[in-house]
């Protein structure tokens, strides 16, 4: 039975992708479920995997069993909230594809591996956390097969953890380098009437740098030179150590792989094969020797709930129910910070469709962690450029509290910078990735004088103050000399709290070296104890269980914050509409800015978006935060 219609156009409004054809509410007619709500078992325990047999039904003793791992759209670091519900789609968790690597490879059955990225774009990080557990599948003296329908810097570094890397014939290869370009929009800024304003605090830290100025200071220009050193390094280290080159070779690889072909890819050695996918099967067969093949299919698949289609009043119950997030046995729990960092609580999508980490959200979870017996220890999975100073101190409060009780680990994807960073300090043991972005220690805040662009635009405004501070936030008057110095000595407190929380939860840190802003990548931070140590998400489960003595594959793992409810889902992303469905309503005041957005998407791409729209989220705090913790700049690897 397909979903009504007034149910799939409130599906859609609500932000879930329900594809091109109707949701079918199939089932078994027996009125069980999925589990609703996301539990894994630990590492040791292995997923039901599909098992594609030979047509007869009789899979052959000698044949070769190879496991295929198909991911089908771009990976996430934490599950849609509706996901016990609807399945993961076309956007599995990184975790998830980590799970099937790793289950895959503990199969008797299997002797080799295919991963196919279709239609999946892998960041820098991703790759190295799927490169780690590739390196243990391969370990088992198992092979590993990347194929890719086209070949970029980031599935470079993914292949170079495999045997062989086979792209589609026909397909397109460009590894060119790393670019990073700045805009810098003081003068813009002044030519438009604007008055910018922004104080930080650390001379590395680079918040204000675009705005403030019409190129790059010293400082900057050394810490954001010395970050790009070091990700274009891993990367070099990477791609040269899986395929056997040396620097020149690579070089040489490089200049002549810029916008080719599968061929060209081939002849200088970045990749082995040009494959044609319905020939795929007989290249494997050929490649491993191997007088057939047995495959199975580990590939992320659709674990929602699942309906009975003849009761239409059954569908609606399991639609409405609320998921169970109580744990049934011991446990380890993920908490994930992912994206900016705001007061109050967590929004799936903002004004640019990005995710949200809400301060009274991640403190509701770490306080249901905090009561639940069977909850042994915490992993808390960090991917935040920052945010709201006071939304990060909160947060601190919330894991210092719990690691009074729990031990409470840190996991950094892509990056942990500035809040990020000041909620990282709250844990006992931190994992990073190689190319992971850490650190960012200091503190931006300050407004934008409109006092020009009022004039330009023959807009008068007259200000009405009470209190002694009250003009501070004024639009159209700058700041008096004596003001910003208030200002600056309110951010400096904000520093200072900030750099204390780092020195009692990182013991023996060097702050001369590492605060003022400065960035580092993972494999830097480990070196000036800012981490513990390099190793991805799989690592730090596996190595706080072992020390908490749980036996693989007997304890689950819990994802926080948990999933929710159809019905809460609707409430959160309908609320303003229904409260207020007219022309100025939250609806038409957010149409304008969502329009503008959505053209810059399509303008850069969604890759690069995904980067760009947090850290302009994050910096847009400073509408209603005065002081932030905010990362300056999006990293994008091409």
């Amino acid at each position: 039975m397909p979903v009504p219609r007034c149910l799939a156009a409130i599906l859609i409004a609500s932000g879930l992708c329900l594809a091109a054809t109707p949701l079918a509410l199939a089932g078994t007619g027996d009125g069980s479920s999925a589990p609703p709500t996301k539990k894994h078992d630990g590492p040791g325990k292995k997923h039901d995997a599909k098992k594609d047999q030979k047509k007869d039904d009789q899979p052959d003793a000698a044949a070769t069993g190879v496991a295929l791992i198909e991911i089908h759209g771009d990976m996430t670091e934490e599950p849609h909230p509706l996901a016990w519900l609807f399945g993961s789609g076309d956007h599995p968790t990184l975790h998830e594809v980590i799970d099937l690597i790793r289950d895959a490879g503990d199969d008797e059955k299997v002797q080799a591996m295919v991963i196919r990225l279709r239609d999946c774009k892998v960041h820098l990080t991703q790759a190295e956390e799927m490169g780690a557990a590739i390196a243990k599948v391969r370990a088992a003296n198992k092979k590993v097969v990347l194929f890719v329908d086209e070949f970029e810097t980031t599935e470079a570094v993914l292949g170079s953890y495999c045997d062989q890397i086979v792209i589609q014939a026909g397909g397109g290869v460009s590894v060119p380098g790393m670019y990073m370009e700045e805009m810098y929009l003081a003068d813009t800024m002044h030519w438009a009437g604007l008055t910018p304003q922004l104080v930080q605090i650390g001379a590395y830290k680079g918040a204000n740098e675009e705005y403030m100025h019409s190129a790059p200071s010293p400082e900057w220009d050394q810490n954001i030179s010395g970050l790009l050193d070091g990700l274009y390094g891993n990367v070099r280290k990477h791609i040269e150590g899986g395929r056997h080159m040396d620097d020149a070779k690579l070089d040489e690889a490089m200049k002549q792989s810029w916008m080719a072909l599968a061929d060209t890819g081939k002849r200088v050695g970045l990749l082995d094969a040009a494959v044609d996918l319905p020939d795929l099967d007989e290249w494997v067969k050929k490649y491993l020797k191997a007088g057939s093949l047995d495959w199975s299919d580990y590939s992320p698949a659709d674990s929602g709930a699942s309906f009975d289609s003849s009761n239409p009043f059954e569908a609606f119950r399991k639609l409405m129910k609320q998921p169970d997030t109580s744990p049934t046995r011991d446990s380890l729990a993920i908490v994930y910070i992912n994206g900016p960092i705001v007061d109050g609580d967590s929004k799936e999508g903002g004004l640019m469709g990005e995710a949200q980490v809400g301060s009274y959200t991640i403190r509701r979870a770490l306080s249901e962690i905090e009561d639940e017996d069977l909850i042994k220890g915490v992993i808390v999975r960090i991917d935040s450029p920052g945010g709201s100073a006071i939304a990060s101190e909160v947060i601190w409060q919330g894991l210092n509290r719990l690691r009074a009780k729990k031990p409470v680990w840190i996991s950094v994807g892509s990056m942990a910078a500035s809040g990020g960073y000041y909620c990282l300090s709250g844990g006992q043991k931190v994992y990073v990735n190689p190319s992971s972005i850490v650190g960012s220690i200091g503190v931006v805040g300050g407004k934008v004088a409109m006092t020009g662009l009022f004039d330009k635009a023959k807009i008068h405004t007259h200000g009405r103050e009470r209190g002694p501070m009250g003009r501070m936030l004024a639009s159209s008057q700058p700041w008096t000399d004596a003001e910003e110095s208030l200002v600056r000595a309110k951010m400096q407190e904000t520093y200072d709290l900030f750099t204390r929380r780092v020195s009692e939860g990182r013991k023996g840190i060097d702050l001369s070296k590492t605060a003022e802003g400065r960035l580092f990548t993972g494999s830097e931070a480990v070196n000036n104890r800012m981490a513990d140590k390099v190793g991805s998400l799989d690592d730090c489960i596996e190595n706080l269980a072992a020390d908490l003595k749980l036996t693989p594959g007997d304890y689950q793992i819990l994802e926080y914050p948990g999933p929710k409810s159809l019905g809460d889902v609707l409430s959160d992303a309908l609320g303003g509409f229904v409260k207020s469905p007219n022309p100025t309503g939250k609806l038409a005041a957010e149409a304008g800015p969502q329009m503008l957005f959505g053209t810059l998407k399509e303008l850069v791409g969604p890759r690069q978006w995904s980067q760009i729209r947090d850290q302009l989220s994050a910096f847009m705090q400073l509408r209603k935060d005065p002081v932030v913790l905010t990362s300056p700049r999006a990293i994008i690897v091409k």
